[in-house]
């Protein structure tokens, strides 16, 4: 066996997450690989909400997503979900950092990330996921870390069982992954 890097076994959960028809939130749009990847995990029958508050990642994404009919790219805060997904959610994903390639002083911040995870706990269904996937050697980066970490740490256990994923024999802050299970509705 080898041990799967982060955003590989990301990918292993979502495929275990999602069904065909599901709905689904990519939180962080990016370049818009892990809203590629969920467009194909829930199939035309689905539905994949894909934010950013970056034209750049819009644009990005929408290239990399051309021809798949059931992807929405929202140019918009992820603080603001509630108001674009009304439907249960199977999954959501996140990449906090800032936009590979991109303008580096634009990063997602705590506040508006702690907003979004709370709103896509409210939608994820029971048995979904929420993944989160934690980049914090940048400037602002350790502060959003440690207000996800606590954020996560205080979900009640008998709602939710959350996994932290990392290697931790590695410099230079590497990534990890946070995983939420909803086991019931939150109280």
């Amino acid at each position: 066996m080898t041990l799967q890097r982060v955003l590989p076994y990301t990918k292993f959960l979502l495929e275990q997450a999602i069904s065909p028809g599901d709905s689904v939130v990519d939180g962080t749009a990016g370049n818009g690989h892990d809203t590629h990847f969920l467009a194909g995990l829930t199939g035309a029958s689905g539905k994949v909400f894909a934010f950013d508050i970056q034209e750049e990642a819009i644009r990005a994404t929408a290239e990399r997503v051309n021809g798949f009919q059931h992807v929405e790219l929202v140019h918009d805060s992820h603080a603001k979900i509630k108001e674009y997904v009304s439907s249960s959610i199977s999954a959501a994903v996140f990449n906090l950092g800032y936009l590979p390639k991109g303008d580096h002083s634009i990063i997602t911040k705590a506040q508006s990330t702690l907003a979004a995870l709370e709103q896509c706990l409210e939608l994820l269904q029971v048995k979904g996921l929420l993944l989160v996937v934690v980049y914090s050697g940048h400037d602002g980066g350790s502060e959003e870390r440690d207000a996800v970490l606590k954020f996560v740490s205080a979900l009640p256990q008998k709602s939710f069982d959350v996994l932290k994923y990392e290697f931790i024999n590695q410099q230079h802050s590497p990534p990890f992954l946070l995983a939420v299970e909803k086991k019931q509705p939150h109280q």
